[in-house]
């Protein structure tokens, strides 16, 4: 079955970036510019897991974990940050929220594929 990833960036050329690497990887790949309106596309629809972005305008990525892990459709799906914040206080932060991995950018598309498989197992 394939497993379909949202990527919530605010850049469009990340998200393409990414997009071709899992999607080259055969998953389904669904995108947002932000946390509303990835909180939006959670509405009942199979979503495996996020790969989300941290400093985004309307919603941060942190902020959208906080509100996604409290649907409980999506209480257990896998959320990556994919940032250029690399603090640890901000990774407890992200973690504080419900994320379960961390990867800096700039980020190679191998090591990201590899991370999604382990997520979505």
């Amino acid at each position: 079955m394939t497993k379909t990833v949202m990527i919530v960036d605010d850049s469009a050329s990340l998200r393409q970036v990414v997009k071709m690497a899992l999607t080259g990887a055969g998953y389904n790949v669904i995108e947002a510019g932000d946390g509303k309106a990835a909180l939006a596309l959670l509405d009942g629809r199979q979503v495996n897991m996020v790969v989300c972005d941290v400093n985004m305008p309307n919603m941060n990525g942190i902020e959208f974990v906080k509100e996604a892990k409290k649907l409980a459709a999506y209480k257990f799906m896998p959320i990556l940050m994919l940032t250029t914040e690399s603090q640890e206080s901000k990774k407890e932060e992200g973690k504080a929220a419900g994320a379960k991995a961390w990867m800096v950018k700039p980020f190679s598309p191998t090591q990201l594929v590899s991370a999604v498989g382990k997520l979505c197992a």
